[in-house]
């Protein structure tokens, strides 16, 4: 097995780990006529005469054909809102694909047609709502004078400013009337339970999704503060400017906080997380012969940055190591940002796998995977790369400059190039993984001289 084929497979053990349809079918058991969740959460069929599933994400698919073969003819009707090419067959709970990162009209259907379900519930209702990563921009209803394609604009300009997780959605939750507690409000007096696949660092209730089902710890200033931040209060649209605004002067009533009577009646559940998938990739690297340490489940910052600190972490590593000693394997898990100010096409993976190859030029022995758990890496078609420390001068070989491509933000085309002309395999495509849980990077680094 090389070290391509080495690090697939501990990717591979990761991901199955936190699978959303076995992560759910674990999470939830009927006993007699007791609904229990994680052995913590408990309802009595006997208290409700109406069962609806809704939800949103990249990996809510499988997480409802769970719950259908949970709950089968008990449910009584379900929406959720899936990611383009990421539906699967479902009997009771209709689906509707819909776009992300960026939302679209089929989101703003879909969860209009959440919306229309959830004031129908009663106190007689129990509601499971299915939440994974992708779901703030699936899950889409502009506050106010607020229109689909201003939100759009706001989002693109977010993320190309580089703001973080925790910063996009301290906006979003301000403009809009699903995000930041306001589904829970919705649904109320039903029952709610949410069962979540945690994509974001410290698997943060509020953060997740856009917590459209917890008590919001943001703000209007908060909000207002990240535009500040970004400098975007003149690139903003007009509409969304207005209505923060007017939120700080207290026209507009702030998301729902900790003190709101109905969420009493909801609970939020994590069934994944990348903490799982970490574990088993270090059981999976142990497996395969190598001394293995988690670097850290929170890894975050500029992708640059983050790719110093890995190749630095990795070339101190390596120096320990005498022939013959057994080879290590170092994982982290989070989420970096890409502040982009090229026009190329690619995403954090790529970029941070780009950026390490070259932190780590002619360095042997040292192998690094880069990849988003869902099997997504910014608008492409790749999870991320594999690289090592002669991809650079492999690029080099057959005319490709690095720099050049790190410059225009343009690293899926960097990959794309290289393979074509070398025959090389960098570029990692996986097709939908059914899970997310952030991005996880594997280093394999044997003794060897430079």
């Amino acid at each position: 097995m090389n070290n391509r084929e080495k690090l697939i497979s501990i990717f591979d053990a990761a991901l199955k780990s936190v699978d959303s349809y076995d992560s759910v079918r674990k999470a939830i058991r009927l006993h007699n006529n007791e609904i229990i969740i994680n052995e913590i959460v408990r309802y009595q069929t006997s208290n409700f005469r109406k069962l609806i599933v809704v939800g949103a994400g990249k990996a809510t698919a499988p997480m409802a054909q769970a719950v259908e073969d949970i709950f089968g003819e008990r449910i009584d009707d379900g929406i959720i809102i899936v990611k383009y090419g990421h539906a699967r067959p479902l009997k009771k709970i209709r689906q509707i694909e819909a776009s992300h990162p960026l939302p679209d009209a089929a989101g703003l259907k879909g969860t209009d047609s959440i919306k229309v379900m959830l004031r129908n519930a009663d106190s007689e209702t129990l509601v499971i709502c299915l939440l994974s990563g992708g779901a703030s921009a699936l899950l889409v209803s502009p506050a106010g004078d607020i229109t689909l394609d201003d939100k759009m604009h706001l989002t693109d300009l977010l993320l190309k400013a580089g703001a973080t997780i925790n910063e996009l959605n301290a906006v979003r939750k301000h403009i809009s009337q699903v995000k930041g507690g306001r589904l829970a409000e919705m649904a109320h007096p039903a029952s709610v339970v949410t069962i979540i696949l945690s994509d974001v660092i410290g698997d943060r209730l509020d953060v997740i999704a856009s917590g459209p089902t917890v008590p919001d710890s943001t703000t209007f200033r908060d909000a207002m503060d990240v535009i500040e931040k970004y400098k975007l209060k003149d690139k903003a649209p007009d509409s969304v400017f207005k209505y923060i605004v007017k939120g700080l002067q207290g026209e507009i009533e702030e998301t729902p906080k900790r003190d709101e009577v109905f969420f009493g009646n909801v609970r939020n559940i994590i069934v994944g997380s990348i903490r799982q998938s970490l574990a088993a990739a270090v059981e999976k690297a142990v497996s395969l012969g190598y001394k293995t340490e988690i670097m850290g489940s929170d890894i975050q910052g500029d992708v640059r940055d983050v790719a110093e600190y890995l190749a630095e972490k990795t070339k101190d590593a390596k120096k320990t190591l005498k022939s013959g000693n057994e080879p290590v394997c170092l994982l982290s898990g989070g989420e970096t940002t890409v502040a982009v100010k090229g026009e190329g096409l690619g995403g954090r993976n790529q970029e941070l796998a780009l950026a390490f190859a070259v932190a780590i030029k002619g360095e042997k022995g040292i192998t690094l995977l880069s990849a988003g758990t869902d099997g997504t890496d910014g608008p492409t078609d790749a999870a991320g790369a594999i690289v090592d420390g002669e991809t650079v001068s492999l690029a080099y070989k057959h005319g490709i400059d690095p720099a050049k491509y790190l410059r225009n933000n343009d690293s899926y085309n960097f990959f794309k190039n290289l393979d074509s002309l070398s025959g090389a395999h960098h570029h990692l495509i996986t097709g939908p993984t059914w899970t997310n849980v952030m991005d996880m990077q594997i280093i394999l680094a044997k003794a060897g001289d430079k």
